[in-house]
């Protein structure tokens, strides 16, 4: 079995080399559960652990969201990885000289145009670097950052340039370089003249900030202008290479230090990044000027378990602040908000007052979301008139209900209770009332936005459970159980069932257990995922590999599974018949109903000799 270029021996010698329970355990805590390990899925939001891994199997499932496989599809999910860069990454690890042909990787990276986009863009950085530092255009806005405070350290750390004012700079470069100008414009970095005729650059008079993917491959610009011109700040749009709504500025030179803290700083700006970053600050990055996203919040959960929001001190910087929490903690990450005074932004606040107190007064002293609420919303109100004060503890003790963990809730309560000097019991008491018309309200569970994660100590969830599988699906399901364990068996079920499973994807499976045997392979569950490479097979083939073999496994338990299989097309005709019989009934066609019923018992009677 061929696994695109890359070898099956090489998989094999990689695989050997590295066991899943360290690889996983890098990412997730894990807790043994008899033969299994359990923790937090790292793929959506749970409270309760629904994420195994089987040391004996070398596998992984989750029993929320359905995600599994090896060793291989965890970093491909968890890094983003190709199948071939994951090979890699595991093979440079083990310190294996493992040469995997780059043509075998079929990912995005080796679309044509992607990959002359990714030269383009890496040929116009290094461009507006050499403008920024070694021309008289550049002189200006090099003055400029270091007015800022900008060494020529971090210049080059952050790779920052200069876009000069004349229309073509870029435009002629790539020309000469014979780049296809269309397709520059494309990605952004071109625009097209008015009439149509011909292209100018799009950055021009502007700081340029490069933005990077994960990986460090530049996919877009920021650029800044230095006096009054408008916009402020010119982003590249959106392209093939760049998606806002994904995109975190500096996470490429960040996320060692994040992966190491499980904790990432979330600023709004690229100065503010690179300003922490010259205070010591290594884990920062920056959604740009944009809205934070859910798929924002669900790449950062990826990273990191905790996020300090760090966003301006005005009355915007605030509101941003307080509409990313929902987001973020609906990811799964603890959030703590930053709070800067004077409405100052971070950058402001370094100039002014040093990296030292910016750790020690903002970074280190950020207070917990619930905190940052009940301040964010006591500004709405007076509290020296009676009726707001009440409207405001009433609102507060409605923030409070919410939080999971009843010390916290104390804690607050108890603040709450002794800054307006009313009787602790009295605001337990309303508190309580609060939850408990909350939950008669909304009787969900751990995540409300996942029905298969909405799971509550006590009580079931309002969302109906999916229906049982029919008993052809779960004969399938269990006959691929035994085969992935059983050799003999797989080549039993291929010469008495073949391709007649009745679901595709349990068809398919059967088709690669077939041919991974016939090659010779032993029986494991992880070297025969790692060799599907289709998402929906691998997911598909971890579920079933949980079930084990365990089936008191005999020639006659699959003998059953075939037969029931088998039985089903047959089921399915004796259904349409009686439609179609029905059907005749109702237009009057006696005789064509007469006939059809004959028809109908004799299936019926050959269904039930078989």
């Amino acid at each position: 079995m061929s696994n695109g270029r890359i070898p099956d021996e090489v998989i094999g010698a990689v695989l050997k080399h590295h066991d899943i329970v360290d690889v996983v355990g890098r990412y997730v805590h894990l807790s043994k559960q008899g033969h299994y390990m359990k923790g937090l899925c790292p793929f959506h939001s749970e409270k309760t652990p629904s994420f195994t891994v089987t040391p004996e199997k070398q596998i992984y499932h989750c029993f929320g969201c359905n995600a599994g496989g090896g060793i291989i599809q965890f970093l491909m999910a968890i890094e983003g990885y190709s199948y071939p860069e994951a090979i890699r990454h595991m093979a440079q690890e083990a310190g294996l000289d493992i040469r995997i042909d780059s043509s075998a990787d079929t990912g995005s990276q080796h679309n044509p145009e992607k990959a002359k986009l990714f030269e383009a863009y890496e040929l116009a950085g290094k461009l507006y670097q050499y403008i920024l530092k070694n021309t008289e255009q550049g002189k200006e806005a090099m003055q400029y950052l270091r007015a800022r405070g900008l060494s020529d350290k971090l210049i080059d750390t952050f790779g920052i340039g200069y876009a000069p004012p004349q229309w073509e700079t870029l435009t002629q470069l790539y020309e000469r370089r014979q780049f296809p100008l269309p397709l520059m414009e494309q990605g952004g970095l071109l625009s097209v003249r008015q009439d149509g005729q011909g292209f100018f650059d799009k950055f021009r008079e502007r700081i340029i900030f490069p933005i990077h993917d994960w990986k460090g491959r530049l996919i877009a610009f920021g650029g800044r202008a230095m006096g009054d011109k408008q916009p402020k700040y010119l982003n590249s749009p959106e392209t093939m290479l760049f998606y806002k709504s994904r995109s975190l500025y500096n996470m490429h030179l960040a996320r060692p230090q994040i992966r190491k803290l499980r904790q990432l700083v979330l600023f709004e700006g690229y100065m503010d990044v690179i300003k922490a970053w010259a205070a010591g600050i290594t884990n920062g990055v920056a959604t740009m000027g944009t809205a934070l996203t859910a798929e924002h919040a669900e790449g950062i959960r990826k990273q990191a378990d905790e996020v300090i929001v760090v966003y301006d001190g005005d009355s915007a910087g605030q509101t941003a602040a307080y509409k990313s929490i929902p987001i973020l903690e609906q990811a799964g990450c603890v959030v703590k908000i930053a709070i800067i005074p004077n409405s100052q932004d971070p950058d402001d606040y370094i100039t002014n007052n040093g990296s030292e107190r910016f750790v020690r007064e903002v970074i280190e002293t950020a207070v917990p979301s619930i905190k940052y609420k009940l301040l964010y919303i006591r500004k709405n109100y007076k509290l020296q008139e009676d009726g707001d004060k009440l409207r405001y503890i009433q609102n507060a003790l409605k923030l409070i209900a919410d939080v999971p963990s009843p010390v916290e809730r104390e804690h607050y309560a108890k603040e709450l209770a002794q800054e307006f000097h009313y009787s602790y019991e009295v605001t337990l008491q309303n508190l309580n009332e609060i939850r408990l018309q909350s939950e008669k309200n909304n009787r969900f569970g751990d995540n409300k936005a996942k029905a298969w994660n909405n799971v509550m100590n006590d009580a079931t969830p309002r969302v109906r459970t999916p229906s049982l599988l029919k008993a052809y699906h779960n004969a399938e399901r269990q006959l691929l159980a035994i085969m992935m364990y059983d050799p003999e068996m797989t080549r039993y079920v291929e010469e008495h069932l073949g391709d007649q499973f009745n679901v595709d994807a349990h068809a398919a499976l059967a088709a690669h257990l077939y041919a991974y045997f016939a090659q010779g392979y032993e029986p494991n569950a992880s070297s025969f995922i790692a060799m599907l490479q289709e998402e929906q097979l691998e997911r598909l083939a971890s579920s079933i590999a949980m079930m084990g073999n365990s089936h008191g496994v005999n020639h006659q338990v699959v003998d059953d599974c075939i037969k029931e299989i088998k039985k089903y097309p047959q089921q399915q005709l004796i259904q349409q018949k009686r439609e179609e019989m029905i059907r005749a009934e109702r237009s009057g066609d006696i005789i064509r109903a007469a006939h059809i019923g004959s028809e109908i018992i004799s299936l019926e009677k050959q269904l039930k000799s078989s």
